[in-house]
Protein backbone atom coordinates (compact mmCIF):
# COMPACT_ATOMS: atom_id res chain seq x y z
CA UNK A 1 0.00 0.00 0.00
CA UNK A 2 1.39 3.44 -1.19
CA UNK A 3 2.39 5.95 1.62
CA UNK A 4 0.15 9.10 1.30
CA UNK A 5 2.35 12.42 2.06
CA UNK A 6 1.28 15.39 4.16
CA UNK A 7 1.35 18.60 2.40
CA UNK A 8 3.96 19.19 5.02
CA UNK A 9 6.39 16.84 4.26
CA UNK A 10 8.55 18.41 2.18
CA UNK A 11 8.95 21.11 3.60
CA UNK A 12 9.96 19.60 7.17
CA UNK A 13 12.10 17.73 5.50
CA UNK A 14 13.65 20.71 3.82
CA UNK A 15 13.76 21.97 6.83
CA UNK A 16 15.59 19.29 8.34
CA UNK A 17 17.74 19.26 5.89
CA UNK A 18 18.85 23.15 6.40
CA UNK A 19 19.45 22.29 10.18
CA UNK A 20 21.62 19.63 9.22
CA UNK A 21 23.87 21.60 6.75
CA UNK A 22 23.71 24.70 8.68
CA UNK A 23 25.38 21.77 11.95
CA UNK A 24 27.90 20.69 9.39
CA UNK A 25 29.02 23.93 8.58
CA UNK A 26 29.58 24.79 11.97
CA UNK A 27 31.35 21.60 12.82
CA UNK A 28 33.60 22.54 9.98
CA UNK A 29 34.31 25.61 11.43
CA UNK A 30 34.96 24.51 14.77
CA UNK A 31 37.18 21.65 13.49
CA UNK A 32 39.56 24.12 11.49
CA UNK A 33 39.51 26.45 14.49
CA UNK A 34 39.81 24.55 17.59
CA UNK A 35 40.56 21.52 15.97
CA UNK A 36 38.11 19.61 17.62
CA UNK A 37 34.53 17.65 16.24
CA UNK A 38 31.70 18.44 18.31
CA UNK A 39 31.32 15.16 19.10
CA UNK A 40 34.88 15.95 20.88
CA UNK A 41 33.41 19.13 22.18
CA UNK A 42 30.12 17.20 23.53
CA UNK A 43 32.08 14.88 25.68
CA UNK A 44 34.73 17.90 27.11
CA UNK A 45 31.25 19.52 28.11
CA UNK A 46 29.75 16.60 29.96
CA UNK A 47 33.55 16.07 31.60
CA UNK A 48 33.57 19.68 32.52
CA UNK A 49 29.69 19.96 33.72
CA UNK A 50 29.39 16.60 35.47
CA UNK A 51 32.77 15.80 36.32
CA UNK A 52 35.05 12.50 35.87
CA UNK A 53 32.76 9.51 34.94
CA UNK A 54 32.79 6.04 33.45
CA UNK A 55 33.09 6.13 29.45
CA UNK A 56 29.66 4.58 29.35
CA UNK A 57 27.62 6.80 31.43
CA UNK A 58 29.44 9.49 29.55
CA UNK A 59 28.25 7.66 26.28
CA UNK A 60 24.91 7.37 27.54
CA UNK A 61 24.44 11.34 28.31
CA UNK A 62 25.58 12.66 25.32
CA UNK A 63 23.80 9.85 23.18
CA UNK A 64 26.65 8.58 21.06
CA UNK A 65 27.42 4.62 20.99
CA UNK A 66 30.19 3.30 23.41
CA UNK A 67 32.15 2.32 20.43
CA UNK A 68 31.81 5.75 19.50
CA UNK A 69 32.43 7.41 22.66
CA UNK A 70 35.64 5.15 23.11
CA UNK A 71 37.72 6.14 19.46
CA UNK A 72 36.62 10.22 21.08
CA UNK A 73 38.01 9.44 23.97
CA UNK A 74 41.05 7.73 22.65
CA UNK A 75 42.03 10.86 19.90
CA UNK A 76 41.16 13.35 23.43
CA UNK A 77 43.91 10.72 25.13
CA UNK A 78 46.59 10.96 22.65
CA UNK A 79 46.16 14.50 22.71
CA UNK A 80 46.33 14.78 26.72
CA UNK A 81 42.93 16.54 26.77
CA UNK A 82 41.43 13.56 28.89
CA UNK A 83 42.62 10.80 31.45
CA UNK A 84 41.55 7.63 31.57
CA UNK A 85 41.93 5.71 35.68
CA UNK A 86 41.22 2.91 37.18
CA UNK A 87 39.10 3.66 40.01
CA UNK A 88 38.14 2.01 43.03
CA UNK A 89 38.68 -2.56 43.90
CA UNK A 90 37.22 -2.96 41.02
CA UNK A 91 40.37 -2.11 38.68
CA UNK A 92 37.85 -2.98 35.75
CA UNK A 93 36.31 0.27 36.38
CA UNK A 94 37.58 2.86 34.39
CA UNK A 95 36.77 6.80 34.82
CA UNK A 96 37.29 9.46 32.50
CA UNK A 97 38.23 13.18 33.31
CA UNK A 98 39.45 16.68 31.76
CA UNK A 99 43.22 17.14 32.19
CA UNK A 100 43.82 20.37 33.17
CA UNK A 101 44.79 21.13 29.37
CA UNK A 102 41.65 19.69 28.24
CA UNK A 103 39.94 21.80 30.93
CA UNK A 104 41.03 24.87 29.69
CA UNK A 105 40.59 24.29 25.95
CA UNK A 106 36.87 23.30 26.62
CA UNK A 107 36.47 26.65 28.56
CA UNK A 108 37.96 28.80 25.32
CA UNK A 109 35.67 26.60 23.14
CA UNK A 110 32.60 27.74 21.98
CA UNK A 111 29.49 26.46 22.64
CA UNK A 112 28.24 23.33 20.43
CA UNK A 113 25.81 24.99 18.55
CA UNK A 114 25.84 28.70 16.99
CA UNK A 115 26.10 31.07 19.83
CA UNK A 116 23.65 33.09 17.22
CA UNK A 117 21.11 29.96 17.64
CA UNK A 118 21.91 30.28 21.70
CA UNK A 119 21.03 33.71 22.06
CA UNK A 120 17.87 33.64 19.16
CA UNK A 121 16.76 31.00 21.87
CA UNK A 122 17.51 32.73 24.89
CA UNK A 123 15.41 35.52 23.57
CA UNK A 124 12.12 33.51 23.27
CA UNK A 125 9.81 33.50 25.88
CA UNK A 126 9.22 31.07 28.01
CA UNK A 127 6.58 29.31 26.86
CA UNK A 128 7.83 29.29 23.25
CA UNK A 129 11.20 27.27 24.37
CA UNK A 130 8.88 24.69 26.16
CA UNK A 131 6.57 24.44 23.58
CA UNK A 132 9.45 23.76 21.03
CA UNK A 133 11.21 21.42 23.10
CA UNK A 134 7.94 19.45 23.33
CA UNK A 135 8.07 19.52 19.18
CA UNK A 136 11.14 18.69 19.07
CA UNK A 137 10.39 15.67 21.76
CA UNK A 138 7.88 14.55 19.09
CA UNK A 139 9.75 14.67 16.26
CA UNK A 140 12.78 12.64 17.70
CA UNK A 141 10.44 10.23 18.75
CA UNK A 142 8.88 9.90 15.49
CA UNK A 143 12.47 9.49 13.81
CA UNK A 144 13.91 7.25 15.73
CA UNK A 145 13.77 3.74 14.00
CA UNK A 146 13.05 0.76 15.99
CA UNK A 147 13.49 -1.46 13.33
CA UNK A 148 16.86 -0.67 12.06
CA UNK A 149 19.72 -2.39 13.47
CA UNK A 150 22.27 -0.91 16.04
CA UNK A 151 22.80 0.68 18.65
CA UNK A 152 18.60 1.56 20.57
CA UNK A 153 18.36 4.41 22.08
CA UNK A 154 19.90 3.86 26.06
CA UNK A 155 17.79 6.39 27.66
CA UNK A 156 14.61 9.31 26.83
CA UNK A 157 15.30 12.35 25.34
CA UNK A 158 16.26 15.57 27.15
CA UNK A 159 13.56 16.89 25.35
CA UNK A 160 10.54 14.98 26.95
CA UNK A 161 11.88 15.99 29.88
CA UNK A 162 9.80 19.89 30.18
CA UNK A 163 12.95 21.75 33.24
CA UNK A 164 12.44 25.14 33.66
CA UNK A 165 15.95 27.24 33.26
CA UNK A 166 16.05 26.50 37.60
CA UNK A 167 15.14 23.05 37.30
Amino acid sequence: MPVTQTPYAESILISFRRIARAIELFSRELESRFDLTVSQLLCMRQLLTDGPQPPSELARRIYLSQATVTGILNRLENREIVRRERMGPDRRVVTVSLTDHGRKMVEAAPLPLQKYFYDRLNQLPEKQQVQITKILAQVVEMMESHDIVGDPPTNPSPLTESKSPTG
